[in-house]
Protein backbone atom coordinates (compact mmCIF):
# COMPACT_ATOMS: atom_id res chain seq x y z
CA UNK A 1 0.00 0.00 0.00
CA UNK A 2 2.96 2.50 0.49
CA UNK A 3 4.15 1.66 -2.54
CA UNK A 4 1.19 2.28 -4.02
CA UNK A 5 0.78 6.10 -2.52
CA UNK A 6 4.61 6.70 -2.82
CA UNK A 7 3.78 5.99 -6.58
CA UNK A 8 0.87 8.34 -6.53
CA UNK A 9 2.65 10.77 -5.04
CA UNK A 10 5.62 10.88 -8.04
CA UNK A 11 3.05 10.66 -10.29
CA UNK A 12 1.25 14.19 -9.47
CA UNK A 13 4.97 15.55 -8.55
CA UNK A 14 6.10 14.85 -12.06
CA UNK A 15 2.50 16.38 -13.59
CA UNK A 16 2.72 19.61 -11.50
CA UNK A 17 5.80 20.26 -12.36
CA UNK A 18 5.69 19.36 -15.89
CA UNK A 19 3.11 21.49 -16.37
CA UNK A 20 4.05 24.28 -14.21
CA UNK A 21 7.96 24.78 -15.43
CA UNK A 22 7.08 25.67 -18.87
CA UNK A 23 4.73 28.39 -18.22
CA UNK A 24 7.37 29.80 -15.82
CA UNK A 25 10.31 29.63 -18.07
CA UNK A 26 7.85 31.41 -20.93
CA UNK A 27 8.22 34.24 -18.70
CA UNK A 28 5.18 36.83 -18.09
CA UNK A 29 3.59 38.12 -21.48
CA UNK A 30 4.59 41.27 -23.08
CA UNK A 31 2.32 44.12 -23.25
CA UNK A 32 0.33 43.48 -26.37
CA UNK A 33 0.66 46.23 -28.93
CA UNK A 34 -1.66 49.01 -28.98
CA UNK A 35 -4.44 48.38 -31.47
CA UNK A 36 -4.32 51.75 -34.22
CA UNK A 37 -5.76 49.75 -36.95
CA UNK A 38 -9.17 49.26 -35.17
CA UNK A 39 -10.78 53.02 -35.26
CA UNK A 40 -9.75 53.10 -38.76
CA UNK A 41 -11.79 50.08 -40.06
CA UNK A 42 -14.62 51.93 -37.79
CA UNK A 43 -14.25 55.13 -39.52
CA UNK A 44 -14.93 53.06 -42.96
CA UNK A 45 -18.42 52.47 -42.92
CA UNK A 46 -20.95 51.24 -45.71
CA UNK A 47 -23.28 54.34 -46.16
CA UNK A 48 -26.60 54.49 -44.99
CA UNK A 49 -29.69 53.88 -47.61
CA UNK A 50 -31.47 56.35 -48.33
CA UNK A 51 -34.55 57.30 -46.16
CA UNK A 52 -37.09 56.33 -48.67
CA UNK A 53 -35.87 53.74 -51.02
CA UNK A 54 -39.15 53.31 -52.83
CA UNK A 55 -39.30 57.08 -53.68
CA UNK A 56 -35.88 57.02 -54.75
CA UNK A 57 -36.37 53.89 -56.85
CA UNK A 58 -39.56 55.88 -58.48
CA UNK A 59 -37.59 59.00 -59.08
CA UNK A 60 -35.06 57.08 -60.86
CA UNK A 61 -37.58 55.39 -62.80
CA UNK A 62 -39.34 58.63 -63.61
CA UNK A 63 -36.48 60.57 -64.95
CA UNK A 64 -35.24 56.95 -67.32
CA UNK A 65 -39.04 57.43 -68.63
CA UNK A 66 -38.82 60.98 -69.25
CA UNK A 67 -35.52 60.66 -71.05
CA UNK A 68 -36.83 58.09 -73.16
CA UNK A 69 -39.68 59.99 -73.82
CA UNK A 70 -37.26 63.49 -74.69
CA UNK A 71 -35.39 60.78 -77.73
CA UNK A 72 -38.33 59.51 -79.17
CA UNK A 73 -38.54 60.75 -82.81
CA UNK A 74 -42.31 60.97 -83.36
CA UNK A 75 -44.21 63.83 -81.21
CA UNK A 76 -47.58 61.81 -81.02
CA UNK A 77 -49.31 64.43 -81.64
CA UNK A 78 -48.73 66.27 -78.76
CA UNK A 79 -49.35 64.03 -76.14
CA UNK A 80 -44.97 63.05 -75.70
CA UNK A 81 -44.82 66.56 -74.55
CA UNK A 82 -47.95 66.42 -72.36
CA UNK A 83 -46.48 63.17 -70.59
CA UNK A 84 -43.06 65.03 -70.58
CA UNK A 85 -44.54 67.73 -68.71
CA UNK A 86 -46.97 65.38 -66.04
CA UNK A 87 -43.65 63.84 -65.47
CA UNK A 88 -41.96 66.92 -64.73
CA UNK A 89 -44.60 67.61 -62.30
CA UNK A 90 -44.24 64.14 -61.04
CA UNK A 91 -40.70 64.37 -60.32
CA UNK A 92 -41.29 67.27 -58.49
CA UNK A 93 -43.32 65.63 -56.13
CA UNK A 94 -41.44 62.87 -55.06
CA UNK A 95 -38.41 65.22 -55.03
CA UNK A 96 -40.33 66.90 -52.40
CA UNK A 97 -41.69 63.80 -50.65
CA UNK A 98 -37.54 62.13 -50.94
CA UNK A 99 -37.08 65.32 -48.90
CA UNK A 100 -39.09 64.64 -46.18
CA UNK A 101 -37.63 62.70 -43.18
Amino acid sequence: MKKIALLSLLIMATLLFTLAFPAAAAGPNPPAPPVAAAPAVAAVAVPAPPPHPEIHAALEAMRNAKHHLESAAHDFDGHRVKAIEHLDQAIHEAEVCESMR
